[in-house]
């Protein structure tokens, strides 16, 4: 199987990014399934139901969250009526939606996507995320129920990311990082035959500070004092992702590669 993830969308510029050109990439690259992280694709903060929906008409088959899941308020009803967005498994228990879901690709092979928030540097305190992640594998074995499986580890700290792989190696296809918005170079291929990458970076315009327009962020910086809000960068967007290819008996990644598609960043693809 070939699966696509992009990372974090990052307010307009990515949105129009992802609607011009993800069907087209879908297309040469031949992808049978694709994950979009959708947390800051409303004006860097959250995701409204129609901007989850212009992403699925793009081509998303599923889009994940993260811990701005619910800063656009109509998420709350949004994601109890579409089964294809996916919120962070270790939010409180009586959160709408779910933490993980089991989808079909067009040839009726399975997939299971889940989504789990980090503890380090992270502002809120959320729950383990080990100990969430391990009940929703030990549930669904690699290679029974589900044909692969996709992990996005959205948190801060690299070594948490890291660790985060090694506990799912074999037992995931892919462990890919999310929320930093810039992506690292270290794809690769775990000992078990999971596919990891610390951060996929972000479908934003990159000529910004993670996607933010650059004023108020340097000013912040340089004085330590807010003027004004924060406002997602305009111009030409990357897209920033992972390709990965799967072992349709084992669900092992047999093939990952780090891909970049327009805007300031050096293009790559599979």
């Amino acid at each position: 199987m070939k699966i696509l993830f992009l990372g974090d969308v990052m307010g307009r510029a990515g949105r129009e990014a992802v609607a011009a050109r993800l069907g087209k990439l879908k297309a040469e690259w031949k992808v049978d399934f694709c994950v979009i992280n959708g947390e800051n694709a409303s004006n860097g903060a959250g995701l409204t139901a129609t901007h989850a929906a212009g992403l699925f008409e793009a081509g998303a088959d599923c889009v994940t969250l993260g811990d701005h899941a619910f800063d656009q308020k109509d998420m709350l009803q949004a994601i109890e009526v579409d089964s294809r967005i996916v919120r962070p498994l270790n939010f409180a228990k009586d959160a709408p939606g779910r933490g993980h879901r089991l989808f079909s690709d067009k040839r009726g092979r399975k997939v299971l996507v889940t989504q789990v928030l980090g503890q380090v540097f992270m502002k809120r305190p959320f729950d383990d995320p080990f100990s969430a992640m391990d009940a929703v594998l030990r549930a669904h074995p690699l290679g029974g129920q589900a044909q692969a499986i996709l992990v996005d580890m959205h948190c801060e700290a690299t070594s948490e990311k890291m660790a985060m792989g090694h506990f799912c190696d074999g037992r995931a296809s892919v462990v890919v990082g999310t929320h930093t918005h810039v992506p690292t170079a270290d794809a690769q291929i775990l000992p078990r035959g999971t596919a990891y990458l610390s951060d996929a970076g972000m479908c934003g315009d990159y000529d910004s500070v993670i996607g933010m327009e650059k004023t108020e962020p340097m000013r912040r910086f340089v004085t330590g004092m807010p003027k004004g809000r924060f406002q997602p960068a305009l111009g030409e967007a990357t897209l920033s992702g992972l390709f990965i290819e799967t072992d349709d008996r084992t669900g092992h990644a047999v093939a990952v590669r780090m891909v970049r598609d327009g805007g300031r960043l050096e293009s790559t693809a599979p």
